[in-house]
């Protein structure tokens, strides 16, 4: 039975919040920002890409590489040697396989290392390779 005199006069037990289904709560909400967060990859380097009126948007951007003026490819920011392209993008597609190779070169790169590049990436089973581009600003 409640005691309304003990109530009253401050005689009562302590009140306690549980901190169980608290903590409980918030890993959960942690778990789920966690899960619904998508992370963007990006080739770790800043280029200026070419322009071209016939630019497509891509939605599924898996695997990129940059390549610099230089020659030197750039893999999920760090610097690799271009002949290490392939064992990269090999470990990237053992992880998401229907995943795609996005080429982001700056204009100024030279020919001969984008061709190396994508060579190195389709010797790696990637089925799609794409050169990233800006869309041409039309007047």
């Amino acid at each position: 039975m409640i005691s309304v005199r003990g109530t009253i006069r401050g005689g009562g037990g302590k009140v306690e919040i549980p901190l169980g289904p608290l903590i409980d709560m918030v890993f959960l909400l942690l778990i789920f920002f966690a899960v619904t967060t998508s992370f963007v990859k990006e080739a770790g380097i800043d280029v200026q890409r070419a322009t071209a009126s016939t630019a497509e948007v891509k939605e599924h951007a898996g695997i990129m590489i940059g390549v610099t003026p230089e020659g030197d490819a750039y893999f999920e920011g760090a610097r690799i040697d271009i002949r290490s392209v392939r064992a990269h993008v090999e470990r990237a597609l053992a992880e998401d396989p229907e995943s795609g190779v996005v080429i982001v070169a700056d204009k100024r790169s030279e020919t001969g290392a984008i061709v190396t590049v994508m060579d190195q990436c389709r010797l790696a089973g990637a089925k799609t390779v794409s050169l990233a581009a800006k869309r041409e600003e039309e007047p």
